[in-house]
């Protein structure tokens, strides 16, 4: 009868730890979208002070902006006597793998935290969205 006891004893124990944990988990996830949103909030001030800000001779960052835990930078290219379409076509794959190795190489404390980053491209001339690169820690495999 003890063994019995013992054993309904350990069992209503093990459930009630059970129905705990999500709760637990719950809290951590949520002080973490908090923390994430208060990293987001502090790097987008210091990202944005002086801006617009010239790159290289072709690329100017123009803003930073946050949306839900995506933190978005905003250039603008120079795109010389090439047409939009001539640069979207001939540029877009050297340019994706650049820009994702350079994130997974130097954003990883965002990324491993679940912050992805945007990186919206547009002519300086016509205005128009050349490329747009989202990158989150899926997309790196050494993380």
């Amino acid at each position: 009868m003890l063994k019995y006891s013992t054993l309904i004893l350990s069992l209503l124990f093990s459930s009630t730890l059970a129905t705990e944990k999500p709760e637990i988990q719950q809290k951590e996830v949520d002080l973490s979208a908090f923390q994430n949103q208060e990293v987001l909030k502090h790097a987008q001030a210091e990202l944005s002070k002086g801006l617009p800000k010239k790159i290289d001779p072709y690329t100017t960052l123009i803003s930073v902006t946050t949306k839900n835990f995506t933190l978005i930078y905003t250039y603008e290219i120079n795109t010389g006597s090439k047409s939009d379409e001539a640069v979207q076509k001939e540029d877009h794959a050297r340019m994706k793998n650049a820009i994702t190795q350079g994130t997974c190489r130097t954003s990883t404390r965002f990324l491993e935290s679940g912050i992805s980053l945007s990186y919206l491209y547009n002519s300086e001339k016509s205005k128009v969205k050349l490329f747009q690169f989202d990158i989150s820690k899926k997309d790196c495999p050494n993380l």
